[in-house]
């Protein structure tokens, strides 16, 4: 009789601890749905309006004209770290050059490397600078795009998402060689069209006048029975025969490449120019590049020479053959 009230009492309390249980999971439901609206979405809302939005939300240009370069090497930890903030306040993520966010918070940690204050900023921030980015790739800024994103580079090597932007600047970047490869080939066609009219016109104007000397010869002739006289002659009087000038045309640029702007040199927004001599072989391509004067030296001579290797000419010709020429070209070099 005892062990069955034992076991029924331990059946009801089995029964009583299900409703318990269940009580006490909702109430955990209810306090971690709480948590959520009321601590971590205002944190991240607080997080998003300091940092200028959401990821997703597209970058604004500033229109106010931008701020000369901050000489950073004479600013201290706290200077950089205030200077960032008040870029991170006017959008300056990543540009100008020399005064932006990015380049404050890298200098920071530089100086005091595991700053915690700058190593968080940067994380947070990098999908919107990653968007001012990919904006000046979609606004054909190829070389600004190239320097902001070896910026994000510094800040975040690893981040998969430089792996997509450089994909995206260097498929832009064909399209933009694409199209200005097409331009020089139409302008090829209309210059070959061109100087091949040019050739039929002088050809008809030989030919008429070949026709008018024939005409004057045939009407000057004297009409009636010849004489036996003979003209008056000079000794070793022999036909002359004008001497046939050997026609030539000089090589003709078809395709064009644009040089790389140097990333230091832009960034210390230098300018200058490259002079380079080089000869054009038979099959249009170009070699024994040169440089025959520089300003400033040392600094736009190699993309210069890069670009000038990709060129390809219509070779000059001598007497309808292709031969080597030189040509000296100057190439500047502007922001």
């Amino acid at each position: 009789m005892d062990t069955r009230i034992k076991l029924e009492a331990r059946r009801r309390a089995r029964g009583a601890v299900r409703p318990v249980t269940l009580a006490a999971l909702a109430i955990i439901v209810v306090l971690a749905v709480a948590s959520w609206f009321l601590v971590i979405q205002p944190h991240e809302e607080m997080v998003l309006s300091d940092a200028g939005g959401h990821p997703s939300s597209p970058v604004t240009t500033n229109t106010v004209q931008a701020p000369p370069p901050a000489n950073v090497e004479a600013m201290g930890t706290d200077q950089l770290l205030a200077e960032a903030r008040k870029a991170m306040n006017d959008q300056r993520y990543l540009a100008p050059a020399g005064n932006n966010a990015f380049e404050f918070y890298l200098k920071a940690l530089e100086r005091e490397p595991g700053n915690p204050v700058a190593t968080d900023a940067l994380r947070e921030t990098f999908p919107f600078a990653a968007s001012a980015a990919e904006q000046q790739i979609n606004a054909g800024n190829f070389n600004e795009a190239q320097r902001e994103i070896d910026l994000l580079a510094k800040a975040d090597p690893a981040n998969y998402t430089l792996t997509i932007l450089r994909s995206k600047l260097d498929a832009q970047r064909k399209v933009a060689d694409k199209a200005q490869q097409d331009a020089a080939d139409q302008a090829r066609q209309q210059q070959l069209a061109a100087q091949k009219a040019a050739e039929e016109k002088a050809a008809a104007d030989k030919a008429a006048q070949e026709q008018a000397t024939q005409v004057a010869a045939t009407t000057t002739r004297p009409a009636g029975p010849a004489t036996t006289q003979k003209p008056a002659s000079t000794p070793n009087q022999t036909a002359q025969v004008a001497p046939v000038q050997s026609s030539s045309t000089p090589a003709v640029l078809i395709r064009s490449v644009q040089p790389r702007y140097p990333t230091q040199a832009q960034r210390a927004r230098t300018e200058g120019f490259v002079v380079l001599s080089f000869t054009v072989k038979p099959d249009g391509h170009t070699a024994d590049i040169k440089v025959v004067e520089a300003q400033p030296r040392h600094v736009f001579e190699r993309a210069a020479i890069d670009a000038v290797d990709r060129w390809e000419f219509k070779p000059a010709t001598r007497n309808g053959e292709p031969v080597d020429s030189t040509v000296t070209n100057r190439i500047n070099f502007k922001l």
